[in-house]
């Protein structure tokens, strides 16, 4: 094998641990490809959170063993770790590798480099419970958008939902050591403007390592011994956005602003059915601090429709709560029953009603976005230029169509002159707003 390919499905963790893996690959001496066609080796990173998630995955593995049968497929990640069985039985899936293994993925494939025997559909996936230490290797470069790379800075989940099938396919919560996270962003400060932190459950962090160790006394610490320009921060647990990090975030220029809470439900017998720690009224609080605090912030949820024995009713309170509160995006979803899990012993919600009650969630997120996007307008933002040419992402999380082409990693300040189908474009210079 001279040649691979790293295919992520899923979260910022998941990609981040995609990127990691890219790394120990290249130093082993093979050479990254863009495309699955081109490749010796194709690796699917995958992820598990829906049934839908597990069928792209499926397809996509068919696909890539149809049209380059001579590739060995490694699949790895939340999947392959749920269900490896399952995986080892498609077509071309020569080893099936869990997260509890997943570092050793460079080992396992160098052994049959060296004269090994020759074996099909190997598994190798262990007791991810059993794992105390923080699983990762180092993020050297982005993967995906070139321009902003992830680095997963803790792993694993403690809560336990009664829909998430995550905390069994990434263990206890883990943290990186904390003068880790500063060696490796130092070294990412050199070569890029903007580093998302990531993790399973990112507000977590530390808690783990000592009593005293907090989410924001890792941000002070990135802040005050490395040059990075910018942190964005990924998804936080609603009670871990305490006023200290809110207040972080918003008196920092070097932390997006952008705040990223799931919420699931609007309705609290439905968000006590799901056995999440906060009520809505724990959750408004914290939203709305954040737009006081931060007038133009990005705010965003993930939101899941059709939870078992979810009514009429608490539907209806769970929209008319997210209509009452300042977001900027939502991500919606369409609950998926997960093996193993609580809730999928229930009764469930029919289909087409989740379908439709994810239609009318959908909906009303492209009209708060829209809203957002026309605030913008006429005001002057931060952004950072993406590979994609004449485009940045601003700092609150929109699409930013520039009027001229400019070098990609790159920092600015842009004045916005009007919205476009799905972000804003720049004013033109020759135009007075």
């Amino acid at each position: 094998m001279r040649t691979f390919h790293v295919h992520n499905f899923g979260c910022r963790a998941t990609q981040a641990d995609g990127a990691a893996l890219e790394g120990m690959l290249r130093k082993q001496g093979l050479e990254s490809v863009s495309e699955t066609a081109g490749a010796d080796l194709v690796i699917l990173n995958t992820c598990t959170v829906t049934a839908t998630a597990d069928d792209e995955m499926r397809q996509v593995t068919r696909r890539v063993h149809r049209e380059n049968p001579g590739a060995r497929i490694l699949v790895t990640g939340c999947y392959a770790q749920r269900a490896p069985e399952q995986l080892a039985a498609l077509p071309g899936v020569h080893w099936v590798i869990g997260n509890s293994h997943k570092i050793q993925i460079p080992e396992l494939i160098g052994m049959e480099e060296d004269g090994g025997a020759p074996f099909h559909s190997q598994i190798h996936v262990g007791d991810i419970f059993s794992h105390q230490e923080f699983l990762s290797a180092p993020v050297e470069d982005a993967s995906g958008d070139r321009s902003r790379p992830n680095l997963k800075v803790q792993d694993g989940c403690n809560n336990r939902c009664s829909f998430c099938v995550i905390p069994s396919v990434r263990g206890r919560s883990r943290s990186a050591r904390p003068e880790a996270v500063v060696e490796q962003i130092r070294g990412l400060a050199t070569r890029y403007r903007e580093v998302v932190l990531s993790g399973i459950n990112l507000g977590r962090w530390g808690r783990d390592l000592d009593f005293r160790f907090r989410f924001t006394d890792l941000l002070r610490r990135v802040l005050d011994e490395t040059p990075i320009e910018r942190l964005r921060l990924s998804s936080v647990e609603p009670m871990d956005f305490s006023d200290d990090l809110l207040r972080l975030i918003a008196d920092s220029p070097r932390i997006a602003s952008h705040v990223h809470a799931p919420l699931q439900s609007g309705s609290g017998s439905v968000l006590r059915r799901m056995r999440r720690k906060y009520r809505p009224r724990h959750y408004e609080d914290r939203i709305r601090k954040a737009r006081e605090w931060m007038p133009l912030a990005a705010i965003g949820a993930d939101v899941m429709t059709g939870f078992p024995g979810e009514t009429e009713a608490e539907f209806e309170e769970s929209r008319r709560f997210i209509e009452s509160l300042p977001f900027t995006y939502l991500h919606v979803f369409t609950y998926s029953e997960r093996p193993g899990t609580e809730a999928a012993a229930h009764d469930q919600v029919p289909m087409p009603a989740r379908k439709q009650r994810t239609r009318i969630l959908r909906e009303l997120a492209a009209e708060k976005n829209l809203a957002f996007r026309n605030r913008l307008v006429g005001t002057t933002i931060s952004a950072v230029t993406l590979d994609q040419p004449g485009t940045a992402m601003s700092e609150n999380y929109i699409k930013v169509e520039l009027n001229r082409p400019r070098p990609a990693n790159q920092l600015i300040d842009v004045t916005i002159g009007s919205v476009s189908e799905h972000g804003v474009r720049e004013a033109s210079p020759f135009r007075v707003l």
